[in-house]
């Protein structure tokens, strides 16, 4: 498709030079003869490239630059017979791509307007490959219709577009990294870099270069000077994976930079500033390490303005068949299904590794069904053989066989104490309305203990 480049100018026999070249040339050329003229066939027809003369009528060129940059991405080349470094430069602040200076041969502005044309078709590839990544990390990656996973995904839209640090917590494979990318993706830092820096797999000697880079010569094998992980999140994210795991020294050189917002690197004496957000995760208990003090308090309060928690696989079962249907799809099978005592398998087991090791799960068992129904017999044997527990009591049958009222009375009891005595999360995780839920805990005298439960079930 051909490109479409307007020329405002108001010198009709230059306008009708430029024309016929750049026709010449293999563009759809249109002329306005002056600002307001152009901006209201810009804003009508959106053109892909515009030239414009600096000295107009009426609405000038600079005005017009100004307007054009403010409604989109289009480059505009100004061209003008009274050329000065200080219109230059304002020009270019205000995001003209370039700067002619009458006269101009017209080969030199062909050149100049394949330059600005294949500038702005590399940016617009680069924004629709931000937009695909932005769909592919946004909360559309989280899967989860539990009342958790949805307390999750309103806390992360909440504080995405925000500044603020963020403490994502959780056990392995919950899908903290994921939550990170979402946050940035969200962000209005969401066109700069996503940088990730696994704390726990960098030795502690190279860390700190690592997060802040060195210069040459700052210990053994340091041969040049490197940019470290917070230069390269300039003007987007950080995010800080197995937080828990750093050492003491190190964190407070962490402190310093994120209170200062400035680093220094390795062997050099001066600080420079950074504009990074930081996200970090752990699956420790970082206020528990601050008491014990293998963490710092200062820092712990630094990462943790806002906490956010993701929630084990065996607390949201109810989420399995929406990851399966979602990883199937990734893996290329969407017409794939799992059959129902699969899904009962899948769905009656803990999940130590949690969604990583269902999504591993269901990759396996794609390969053994040649990518047609999932079924037991494609599941791991381990999956296969396991009995599904509930606290303390456990599904299989005993020998002198199970009284059904107290089961239900445990059952009941483990869930309520699981969720805090949160009637409603309870009911959810059991599959009882709240109404039916209160009902069965008045029937056996359940109420949120004071100082101790009421009239405790006895198995």
């Amino acid at each position: 498709m051909k490109k479409r480049i307007l020329i405002v100018e108001d010198d009709e026999s230059l306008a009708r030079v430029t024309e016929l070249s750049l026709s010449d040339a293999g563009y759809l050329v249109t002329k306005a003869r002056d600002g307001a003229q152009g901006l209201a066939m810009h804003q009508a027809e959106g053109y892909d490239l515009i030239l414009s003369d600096l000295q107009l009528p009426g609405l000038d060129g600079m005005a017009l630059l100004r307007e054009v940059k403010r409604m989109g991405p289009t480059p505009v080349i100004m061209m003008t017979a009274y050329g000065s470094i200080d219109s230059a430069v304002e020009a270019m602040k205000l995001g003209a791509f370039d700067y002619l200076t009458k006269p101009f041969s017209q080969e030199e502005l062909k050149l100049l307007a394949v330059k600005a044309l294949r500038m702005a078709s590399l940016e617009e590839e680069n924004r629709a490959l931000k937009r695909e990544l932005a769909g592919k990390y946004g909360l559309e990656s989280l899967v989860g219709k539990s009342p958790r996973m949805q307390e999750a995904f309103d806390l992360l839209a909440k504080v995405a577009p925000a500044e603020a640090n963020v403490l994502l917590l959780g056990e392995s494979g919950t899908g903290k990294e994921l939550a990170a990318r979402a946050i940035h993706s969200l962000s209005p830092r969401r066109e700069g870099p996503f940088v990730t820096v696994n704390c726990s797999a960098i030795p502690e000697s190279l860390l700190e270069s690592e997060l802040f880079g060195h210069v040459k010569g700052a210990f053994t094998g340091a041969i040049r000077e490197k940019a470290g992980k917070f230069e390269s999140a300039e003007g987007g994210t950080i995010f800080l994976d197995e937080i828990g795991d750093m050492a003491l020294a190190m964190q407070a050189k962490l402190l310093r930079a994120i209170a200062e917002r400035e680093i220094e690197r390795v062997g050099g004496g001066k600080p420079f500033a950074v504009d990074v957000r930081v996200v970090s995760a752990t699956l420790k208990d970082l206020a528990r390490a601050v008491k014990e003090g293998s963490f710092r308090e200062d820092l712990f309060f630094r990462l943790n303005v806002v906490a956010i928690t993701l929630p084990p696989l065996r607390d949201r079962k109810g989420d399995i068949p929406f990851l399966a249907t979602h990883f199937l799809k990734q893996f290329g099978k969407p017409g794939c299904a799992v059959d129902k005592e699969a899904m009962r398998i899948l769905e009656g087991y803990d999940w130590p590794g949690n969604v990583r090791e269902l999504e591993n799960v269901l990759e396996r068992a794609l390969v053994f069904s040649g990518g047609g129904r999932i079924g037991p017999e494609h599941l791991p044997e381990g999956l296969r053989e396991r009995r599904k527990t509930y606290g303390r009591v456990a599904l299989e049958l005993p020998e002198g066989g199970l009284n059904l009222e107290d089961l239900e009375r445990a059952l009941i009891l483990e869930a309520l104490e699981r969720y805090g005595w949160n009637q409603t999360r309870a009911a959810a995780f059991l599959g009882l309305t709240r109404p039916t839920l209160i009902y069965r805990m008045e029937k056996y005298g359940f109420a949120k203990p004071e100082g101790g439960l009421t009239n405790p079930p006895q198995l």
